[in-house]
């Protein structure tokens, strides 16, 4: 649990890349010896649990990806991490090859570009699967605010009220906002998304990590909010 809510402004922090009037909160919560036990337990073993099947599903691609989906079996992206550090997420890769790119944080998704075969594997998330690296190495957690892409992080920072709270614990590959709100593609989808992070970032507890890992089981189930 969160003991304290509010960060002294001697542990504030700014980032070069950000303009200088934003200020982002330091990447420090007060959880208890027991939470942060459980968030370990439940990292490290769901990633290693999850570890040969990523590599059979990967196999299995693999061998469709030449027919189905051409090009590369991942793709990786920087993402913004915990404090603001960039860190490189992979994921099985479910666009079209020319679109593998950052788009601009207010573009709409290129949907498009993302092949038939493709679409069943992010409607049910498995293409999120090679996360549990970032997890295994410690740049991810199991629940967390789910990370963007690092250009767009830089100005959701600047442009989205509480955004920047995010930072303050490591980014999940399921969330709050995730299970709640399905995929953010719009600006009031955004600043929903920035909402729930931070009632995650100030509420964080086992019971609360528990109710996401649950949701999420019934999302990837019935494929809510799949782009």
């Amino acid at each position: 649990m969160i003991m304290s809510n509010e960060v002294d402004p001697a542990q504030r922090y700014r980032l070069d890349f950000l303009s200088p009037n934003v200020v982002l909160p330091a990447p420090l919560v007060f959880w208890t010896p027991k939470y942060v036990l459980f968030k370990y337990i439940c990292d490290k073993g769901s990633a290693i649990v999850c570890l040969p099947f990523i590599f059979c599903i990967g196999l299995v691609l693999l061998v469709l990806n030449p027919l189905c989906n051409p090009g590369p079996l991942l793709f990786r992206q920087d993402r913004m991490g915990m404090g603001g550090r960039r860190f490189t997420l992979w994921k099985f890769r479910t666009m079209s090859v020319d679109a593998a790119q950052v788009r601009a944080h207010d573009a709409p998704l290129e949907v498009e570009r993302i092949t038939f075969f493709a679409g069943y594997i992010r409607r049910f998330r498995i293409d999120e699967l090679p996360n549990f690296f970032s997890v295994l190495i410690g740049d991810m957690s199991l629940v967390g605010p789910r990370p963007d892409a690092w250009d767009h992080s830089a100005q959701y920072a600047q442009d989205v009220l509480h955004y920047s709270d995010r930072f303050r614990v490591r980014p999940g590959i399921t969330g709050l906002a995730q299970v709640r709100g399905g995929y953010a593609d719009t600006t009031r989808a955004v600043e929903r998304k920035a909402r729930l992070d931070r009632f995650y970032v100030r509420k964080s507890r086992i019971k609360l990590d528990l109710y996401i890992m649950w949701c999420t089981v019934v999302v990837v189930a019935t494929g809510f909010g799949g782009r």
